[in-house]
């Protein structure tokens, strides 16, 4: 959305863009352990699925791996894109949109909290801890969607398939491999 600002010095109009900002989540899942859910640190505070802002130049697909890394210590192997979240009021602090990728640990063990969770653990993704931010519960319903077959993922970027980064994740062995 284009808003105009007066600049101080001169008065005059100056265009301001406010877009979406872009962010990318993740769902990390184990058959028998769960979905990860993180205790954030930083405000709104509560729990949520691991994620955060795409930073300039990156794929959403590299920063699902990038954040799950950085706030769960756990190398992932992603499988698919649950979905594009866009609702305007979905995070207080600004207008976000974000990609929600699915993922497998590589290293489930190495669970551990680090940047911004406080914690982080394996949660039945039917009975997530309260509150969660966001419209990361959303999120959690839909991908009990998925587990029960009422809903499928959609594929990755191919350019990101296509790229050494993509080839490398694609070759990874995730430590466990069914969906459901």
């Amino acid at each position: 959305m284009k808003k105009n600002l007066i600049c101080p010095s001169c008065g005059g109009n100056v265009p301001v863009y406010a877009n979406p900002q872009p962010t990318a989540d993740i769902l990390i899942h184990d058959d028998n352990l769960g979905v990860v859910i993180i205790e954030r640190k930083n405000t709104p505070l509560g729990y949520a699925l691991p994620g955060g802002f795409i930073d300039e130049g990156e794929y959403a697909e590299h920063a699902a791996v990038r954040e799950a890394m950085e706030e769960t210590s756990m190398t992932v192997k992603l499988e698919g894109l649950l979905g594009v979240y866009s609702r305007p009021d979905r995070d207080p602090r600004s207008h976000t949109l974000t990609s929600v990728y699915v993922a497998r640990a590589v290293n489930p063990a190495m669970l551990r909290a680090a940047d911004d969770a406080g914690a982080a653990a394996w949660h039945d993704p039917r009975k997530p801890p309260e509150p969660m931010c966001f419209d990361h519960a959303r999120m959690l319903r839909d991908f009990v969607e998925v587990l029960e077959g009422r809903r499928h993922l959609a594929g990755l970027s191919q350019d990101w398939l296509d790229s050494e980064e993509g080839r490398a994740n694609a070759a990874l062995a995730p430590a466990s491999t069914a969906l459901a």
